[in-house]
């Protein structure tokens, strides 16, 4: 996707090849920090501490990981104590077990000496699978983009999307962006609707950069403004990523993005639900048997900004007790359609 000016994707390997590079997403949008992860344990502090984040660049960022600790300590011991302090970061994203499982398996079979190269390749595939899974639920985005145009062609398409599921959150294009950004380049007038996503913003801060490096037409609304918009017909479709769907199609997502999917049946707008295979958990039978991340409460009782003097600075709102789940789950009863690489799907 589009930083700045030039193609970007949002994880690579180091030009030595020994690590990884990711972007701060802490420091963004006022600045552009590309930060090098060279361990392990730099890889799972930048996964928990949501240096990075996403489903998918949460498993890109951890199958580094994993092979930079294989680097360094190649036997099963390590091997084990890795995945584990991996897929402890991060408990509800799939996409992290399943990023870990493949290097994993990958490399299980090989001899010591073996191993690191191999894990580093496995975690190459990974990253450039999931551009072009990306790449391929654009595609089938944006032929359904084209037929919602054509309901009402004088004016642009009106989408509203939760949290931040684009090129941030995977390798490149993203999820629910990627249609976004495929029928902006192909001539589709759309415009955007970027809830601000509380408590941690991504959508103010992270979406609303991405769609501008773009120049995507959006604006950024108060999470509780979706009902009033779709009530107004001013919201043709909500289009929404998500960190895993159960084997019944429950989706679990952004905390807020249940109430959009409310809203939406409500008001007879369709709710989409952007994701490629690795998002999918077949072994999990319903939303209601997936662990909801508490998050530190100070995400919700403290706001990060940009002060008066140009610096970035963090202060408090309030000095009450605070609760901080970070997801939802939505029912698959309120699912217009899953957008994926194989197509748009009615059931999962």
């Amino acid at each position: 996707m589009i930083l700045e000016g030039k193609p970007t994707r949002s994880i690579r390997r180091t030009d030595d090849g020994e690590g990884c590079v990711i972007l701060d997403q802490r420091q963004l949008p006022w600045a552009v920090k590309w930060v090098e992860l060279r361990d392990v344990d730099a890889a799972a502090v930048a996964i928990r501490e949501m240096w990075t984040r996403g489903a998918p660049m949460i498993g890109a960022t951890a199958a580094y990981g994993l092979a930079m600790a294989l680097a360094v300590d190649p036997s099963d011991t390590a091997l084990d104590a890795a995945y584990e302090q991996l897929h402890a970061t991060r408990p509800t994203a799939i996409n992290l077990r399943w990023a870990l499982d493949a290097v994993r398996s990958a490399v299980a079979p090989l001899p010591p000496e073996q191993r690191a190269e191999a894990a580093f390749a496995r975690a190459d595939a990974i990253v450039e699978e999931d551009a072009q899974l990306c790449r391929a639920i654009g595609e089938h985005g944006l032929e359904l983009f084209r037929e919602l145009h054509a309901k009402h062609p004088d004016r642009p398409l009106n989408i509203l999307t939760h949290c931040n599921a684009g090129w941030l959150a995977t390798v490149d294009y993203g999820t629910a962006t990627a249609p976004i950004y495929l029928a902006h380049d192909a001539g589709i007038p759309v415009h955007v609707w970027v809830d601000e996503t509380r408590p941690r913003n991504q959508g103010a801060l992270l979406t609303a950069f991405e769609l501008r490096n773009h120049g995507v037409p959006h604006t950024v609304i108060a999470d509780n403004a979706g009902g009033l918009l779709m009530m107004k017909g001013q919201v043709d479709a909500v289009v929404v990523g998500t960190d895993r769907v159960t084997a019944n199609g429950d989706v679990c997502n952004k905390i807020g993005t249940y109430l959009k999917a409310l809203a939406a049946a409500d008001n007879q707008v369709p709710f989409y639900v952007a994701l490629p295979y690795t998002t999918f958990d077949p072994n999990t039978a319903t939303g209601a048997e997936i662990p909801i991340e508490e998050r530190n409460a100070e995400e919700l009782t403290r706001l990060t900004g940009l002060g008066s003097d140009g610096a970035i600075e963090t202060v408090r709102v309030t000095d009450s007790p605070a609760a901080n789940p970070a997801f939802d789950v939505t029912p698959a009863r309120l699912v217009t359609a899953y957008i994926t690489e194989r197509g748009v799907l009615e059931t999962i």
